[in-house]
Parts: C-alpha cells; structure tokens; sequence
C-alpha cells in the first residue's frame, strides 16, 4: 500500500476534509497526518513526507520545488482546491511528479452567500444588529429589492453561470463581462463589455479567475465607473483588487459599499483595514464552506488517489504528459 501524507492540520481536517474521506484515505494506503498544529513549511513537508508517495495538500501548504527535488519517493502531489497558483508545476513535471487539482463543488454556497450579502447590503441587516447589540436603536432605512435590479457578473465560469441563475429567478437583470467565455445573449443574460457592466450595475459581483492579467483588475478607474449607488462583491480572489482603491472610495463614497469574503492576507483573507469599513461585510473566506462543497472536494481526492492506485491517471491530473515518477509508480504496482 502506498505511504500518504495529508497535509490539512486537525482544524482543516475538521473544515475541509472531513472524517468520511480521511477513512476512504486510509483504506488506500498508509496515512500519515500533520499532527503539528500549524501549516506546514516547505521544510517541514519535506521531513514528514520523507518516504511518502502521495501528498494530499490544503490549499496553504505550498508545492515548492524543494519538495519535488529533495523527495525521490514522491510519485503525485494532489491539491483539495482548484487554485494550484501556490504549486510549481514546472518543477514537478521536471521531477516526474503528477499534479492534480480538484473541481468546483461550491457553486451553490458561494452564490447563496453572494444572495445573502446582496440582501444584507441592500437592507442594512448587519448595520441593524450592530446597533442593537451596543443597546442603540438602529436608524431605519430605505432598502432595496434584489426584483428589478441589475446584477453585473465579472467571470462566467462555474459559479458565474449558476449564479445568473438564481439571479434569474429572483427577476434580476444580468450583465457578464468575460472575454473568455461564450455567452449566449439573451433578453435575461445579456454579455458586455467590462465598463458597460460597471456602469449599468446594481450589484458588481467579481469572480473571474485570478491570472497576471486579472491583477488589480477592480482597480480606481474601475470603482469610479460605478453607480455611487452600487455594491461592490469580491467573492473570487484578493489579488484581483486594489484594496487602497477600494478604501478610497468607500471613503469617499464613489460606490455604496461593499462585501468580500477574499482579500490580501494570509489564505486570503480579507485585511482588516478592509473588514472593519462601516460599509463592508466581511467573512474569512467561507463563502464556499459548507458540508457539501467541502465533501465535495475532499471525495474527489480520495478519487483521485483511488485511481492512481488502480494505476489510471486520475481525473483533475495537470501535467500527466510529464509524469515520468508517476507512471514508474504505476509500472510497479502492476
């Protein structure tokens, strides 16, 4: 049976991994836990993983080069997330090492809780609770129906296109701004250009994919585009925000607020310079963590490790072209 190393600690075993899939893990092979408490260094990796021939990593721990280079063992190095930006594929297809990624399974959590905080914005729902729990009568004030309002969708992928569903349903107006995805006009869903969506939206709801050419992408030339009517969501990526524009204009009221459940910080996390804004709601990046976008992921690890067991190349692989360690690991295991 092949050696396995899970590298989630015993919080993101409990979040983000789940007991189910750490049993389906352990009837595959020899599992070994990170025990230490704290996300692991790349030094540490590697002396944990020293004779191991799978790693099943959380998205914090990195996949530097030294991991590929200085552990010979090492056949596939499968990440429980979709974002692989924080892996050096290069060095591991160099070293032979498979790398796999898991889909998307939280679509509908990340677009309930973009639903959620659309309402909570427009209705002054986390403003109300505040004052009322500091024993201050709350200020009542005009809010805003989702119904006949205009959603912009920045990225249509996965969640971009089931949000515009919901987004349908509640008879809501949609604009999608992505050159790189089809999308077909209709009366419901209508494709623009960026600045168009900036301009006609209600709500500006980021989720394109974080790349070099997305970087500050929400820039000040973005925000002042807006409606000083409009909320500004990030449910995507920190880095595709310049986060002191943004300050600014919350500051100076270009748009009417915001909500983000991403940022600059460590594992994304949205800074408090940011959080703490009278106009913005913030979580720590949870929009997607519910049981079954969580199992969701985890599943498709054990999947992936179940078939390189079977010795296929697993659903997710990245760079199976160059896997010259893996398929060794393959050859002999038949």
């Amino acid at each position: 049976m092949p050696r396995i190393f899970l590298t989630h600690t015993g919080a993101a075993r409990a979040n983000y991994y789940g007991d189910e899939a750490v049993t389906r893990l352990r009837a595959l092979g020899d599992v070994v836990l990170n025990e230490s408490g704290h996300p692991l260094t790349t030094t540490e990796v590697i002396e944990i993983a020293r004779d191991c021939e799978i790693i099943v990593s959380d998205r914090q721990t990195r996949g530097d080069a030294e991991i590929f280079r200085a552990l010979p063992n090492l056949a596939a190095f499968s990440r429980c997330a979709v974002d692989i930006r924080n892996v050096d594929v290069g060095a591991a297809s160099e070293a032979g090492v498979l790398v796999t990624r898991a889909s998307a399974g939280f679509m509908n959590a990340v677009s309930e809780w973009i639903v959620g905080v659309m309402i909570d914005l427009s209705r002054n729902i986390t403003g109300s609770v505040i004052e009322y729990r500091n024993a201050r009568m709350p200020v009542p004030a005009m809010g805003r129906e989702l119904c006949g309002s205009t959603i912009g969708i920045i990225g249509y992928g996965q969640i971009g296109r089931h949000l515009a569903t919901v987004a349908r349903a509640l008879q809501m107006r949609v604009l999608v701004a992505d050159p790189h995805a089809s999308v077909a006009n209709s009366r419901d869903i209508v494709p623009v250009p960026l600045e168009q969506l900036l301009s006609g939206s209600d709500y500006v709801v980021c989720l394109a994919s974080a790349a070099p050419e997305t970087e500050n992408l929400i820039d000040a030339d973005a925000l002042r585009a807006m409606k000083p009517t409009a909320y500004f969501i990030n449910a995507s990526r920190g880095e595709l925000v310049d986060e002191s524009a943004l300050l600014r204009a919350l500051d100076e009221r270009w748009i009417a607020g915001c909500a983000m459940d991403v940022g600059r910080d460590p594992d994304q996390m949205p800074r408090f310079s940011l959080a703490q804004h009278p106009r913005v709601i913030a979580t720590p990046h949870t929009a997607g963590l519910t049981p079954d976008s969580v199992r969701h992921q985890a599943m498709e690890t054990v999947r992936q490790v179940e078939a390189m067991v079977r010795g296929e190349v697993p659903v997710g692989a990245v760079n199976a072209d160059r896997a010259a360690r893996f398929a060794a690991f393959v050859a002999r295991r038949q």
